[in-house]
């Protein structure tokens, strides 16, 4: 999963950034209006961390414009304790959730991973396409009664298809969610095919009766057999 922490406190930028990919998060910041626009115009999130004070404008714009172009993004406003005029507003535009400052990380994780579950998968602690369940807590693959082991990335690639059945992902896009941002800079994309070699490779030895094809021009679907 991918998050953009929009956050103008260097100090919590950086203990959440880090908790949160200790937590197998792909994560990217915003400090600011203008950068946190930016990177919401140009980039997909799964989650977007959403401060409302923030240096030359309001997080509830950045809401605002997200709900107006229609876009999945879960949103869950991080705002000052006792602020009840931001949790009001926030709600109000469509953010899933509302965190007050200071939280646990803890309380953060499990925000996170319940507006994943209620926006994607109807508040089942799985994802399921086919014979092939994934649990994103616990990181477990199973097809049919058997656990699939796979690494890190081969999770995370089958994590973005599972959730997107039947739709065709361009490459770029789905190393973006995976690896980051800047993945796009990259010379090429060897890494991805390799790790996507083992991942179809490993669900095909495990019997899986889904397969991600290879959409020629455009990119990959994952389809049932």
């Amino acid at each position: 999963m991918k998050i953009l922490v929009v956050e103008d406190e260097a100090a919590l930028v950086e203990l959440t950034s880090a908790a949160l990919r200790k937590e197998g998060f792909i994560v990217e910041t915003a400090m600011d209006y203008a950068t946190a626009g930016e990177k919401l115009a140009v980039y997909s999130y799964d989650c977007v961390l959403l401060d409302v004070m923030l240096p030359g404008g309001s997080g509830l714009d950045l809401l605002r414009k997200l709900k107006e172009e229609g876009r999945r993004t879960n949103v869950i406003i991080v705002s000052a304790k006792g602020s009840i005029d931001d949790k009001v507003s926030g709600l109000g535009l469509g953010a899933d959730d509302y965190l007050a400052k200071p939280f646990h990380i803890a309380e953060l994780v499990a925000r996170i991973r319940s507006v994943a579950r209620r926006s994607s998968n109807a508040g089942n602690f799985a994802f399921r396409y086919g014979n092939v369940s994934l649990e994103p807590e616990t990181g477990r693959v199973m097809v049919g009664e058997n656990s699939v082991p796979l690494l890190k990335k081969e999770f995370d690639i089958l994590a973005y298809f599972i959730q997107r059945p039947g739709h065709i992902i361009d490459k770029a896009v789905m190393a973006e969610a995976v690896w980051g941002d800047h993945i796009d800079q990259a010379d090429d994309f060897q890494f991805v095919y390799a790790q996507m070699k083992n991942l179809r490779r490993k669900l095909a030895a495990a019997g899986a009766d889904i397969e991600i094809k290879s959409v020629y021009g455009f990119g990959y679907k994952l389809v049932e057999k």
